[in-house]
Protein backbone atom coordinates (compact mmCIF):
# COMPACT_ATOMS: atom_id res chain seq x y z
CA UNK A 1 0.00 0.00 0.00
CA UNK A 2 1.26 3.09 -1.11
CA UNK A 3 0.62 5.01 2.62
CA UNK A 4 2.80 4.18 5.07
CA UNK A 5 0.78 5.17 8.82
CA UNK A 6 3.99 6.43 11.15
CA UNK A 7 1.71 6.44 14.20
CA UNK A 8 4.56 4.10 15.67
CA UNK A 9 7.28 6.69 15.09
CA UNK A 10 5.50 9.62 17.13
CA UNK A 11 3.86 7.36 19.85
CA UNK A 12 8.10 6.84 20.39
CA UNK A 13 9.25 10.35 20.14
CA UNK A 14 6.66 10.99 22.72
CA UNK A 15 7.14 7.60 24.90
CA UNK A 16 3.46 7.45 24.83
CA UNK A 17 2.17 4.07 25.37
CA UNK A 18 -0.89 2.56 22.35
CA UNK A 19 -3.29 2.41 25.68
CA UNK A 20 -2.60 6.46 26.85
CA UNK A 21 -2.76 7.52 22.82
CA UNK A 22 -6.48 6.03 22.63
CA UNK A 23 -7.84 7.08 25.65
CA UNK A 24 -6.65 11.07 24.77
CA UNK A 25 -8.01 10.10 20.99
CA UNK A 26 -11.33 8.57 22.04
CA UNK A 27 -10.54 5.18 20.15
CA UNK A 28 -10.15 2.00 21.22
CA UNK A 29 -6.47 -0.06 21.84
CA UNK A 30 -8.14 -2.19 18.46
CA UNK A 31 -8.54 0.63 16.56
CA UNK A 32 -4.99 2.35 17.14
CA UNK A 33 -3.55 -1.15 16.43
CA UNK A 34 -5.48 -0.93 12.83
CA UNK A 35 -4.47 2.62 11.74
CA UNK A 36 -0.59 1.72 13.26
CA UNK A 37 -0.69 -1.49 10.92
CA UNK A 38 -1.98 0.16 7.68
CA UNK A 39 -5.00 -2.25 7.54
CA UNK A 40 -7.50 0.61 7.81
CA UNK A 41 -9.53 1.61 4.68
CA UNK A 42 -10.33 5.46 5.47
CA UNK A 43 -9.29 7.92 8.55
CA UNK A 44 -12.29 10.14 9.22
CA UNK A 45 -10.97 13.89 9.42
CA UNK A 46 -12.14 14.67 13.00
CA UNK A 47 -9.88 11.74 14.01
CA UNK A 48 -6.77 12.72 12.12
CA UNK A 49 -7.97 16.20 13.99
CA UNK A 50 -7.68 14.72 16.96
CA UNK A 51 -4.21 12.54 16.99
CA UNK A 52 -2.66 15.73 15.58
CA UNK A 53 -3.95 17.57 18.54
CA UNK A 54 -3.02 15.01 20.98
CA UNK A 55 0.82 14.54 19.31
CA UNK A 56 1.03 18.11 18.77
CA UNK A 57 1.64 16.85 14.88
CA UNK A 58 0.86 17.58 11.30
CA UNK A 59 -1.05 15.10 9.40
CA UNK A 60 2.11 14.81 7.34
CA UNK A 61 4.50 13.66 10.56
CA UNK A 62 1.76 10.53 10.87
CA UNK A 63 0.63 9.61 6.91
CA UNK A 64 3.26 9.41 4.05
CA UNK A 65 3.17 8.32 0.81
CA UNK A 66 5.75 6.01 -0.73
CA UNK A 67 5.35 4.90 -4.38
CA UNK A 68 4.28 1.68 -4.81
CA UNK A 69 6.51 -0.69 -7.13
CA UNK A 70 4.03 -1.15 -9.57
CA UNK A 71 2.68 2.35 -10.03
CA UNK A 72 6.55 2.99 -10.40
CA UNK A 73 6.84 0.54 -13.05
CA UNK A 74 2.73 2.16 -14.74
CA UNK A 75 4.60 5.66 -14.48
CA UNK A 76 7.80 4.76 -16.34
CA UNK A 77 5.79 2.86 -19.25
CA UNK A 78 3.64 5.79 -19.92
CA UNK A 79 6.19 8.65 -20.42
Amino acid sequence: MPIVVRIDVELARRKMSVGEFAEKVGLTPANVAVLKNGRAKAVRFSTLDAMCKVLGCQPGDLLEWVPAEDTAEETAETR
